[in-house]
């Protein structure tokens, strides 16, 4: 199975430019013949008939719009709070919610929820789902680091360590600290888990 984008995120000429990709959503419009018989009818129950069936159409046309415009802003509002991760990747991605995005955009928090919801976003540095840019996160030294970008140091770490001599959990949990990071053992641990690391 492939992933089509929800939304496609480019970088041009110094700047990233969002484009929705309308193949996932339906296009709607009115049939023509519809419009004609109410022009030419003389039938005021066909009139207020046809009437209240155009209303209801345009209601479903005009909330699709809104619902289009809605995930513009949400993906908007994620470039700007997350600028940092395009352009240096996931060590660079910061601590984000819901209520972040709803407060910056101006609706409700479950809006934001129902929008990114499934969606899924094709940017420069791969797909990702919108949900991948919501993160917990720690308050360290140098402003608060979402729980993703420490998963990302937790692997450097890894990656570079001595075979022979493994970094235990306290021992990456001690290098953290001293980067400003303050997290425990069992929360390094729990990060390897999530990641499918052995421990040392």
């Amino acid at each position: 199975k492939y992933i089509t984008p929800d939304i496609t995120l480019r970088y041009l000429d110094g700047e990233y430019i969002i484009i929705l990709n309308d193949i996932t959503a339906p296009r709607l419009n009115i049939n023509r013949f519809y419009r004609e018989l109410m022009s030419k009818s003389d039938d005021p129950n066909i009139i207020e008939f046809l009437t209240d069936k155009l209303n209801s159409a345009m209601w479903v046309i005009k909330s699709i719009e809104q619902r289009r415009m809605t995930i513009y802003n949400v993906v908007e509002s994620i470039l700007k709070f997350q600028k940092d991760f395009f352009e240096r990747g996931e060590k660079a991605l910061k601590p984000l919610t819901l209520k972040d995005v709803a407060d910056d955009i101006g609706v409700h928090e479950s809006t934001v929820s129902r929008a990114t919801n499934g969606k899924y976003i094709q940017t420069p540095r791969g797909l990702f789902e919108l949900k991948y840019f919501f993160t917990s996160g720690v308050t360290s030294g140098k402003g608060d680091v979402s729980a993703t970008s420490i998963k990302a140091m937790v692997r450097d770490l890894i990656e570079k360590e001595d075979p022979k001599k493994p970094l235990s959990d306290q021992k990456i949990s001690n290098i953290l600290k001293g980067k400003s990071i303050s997290i425990s053992r069992r929360t390094v641990a729990k990060y390897r888990d999530e990641m499918d690391i052995p421990s040392s």
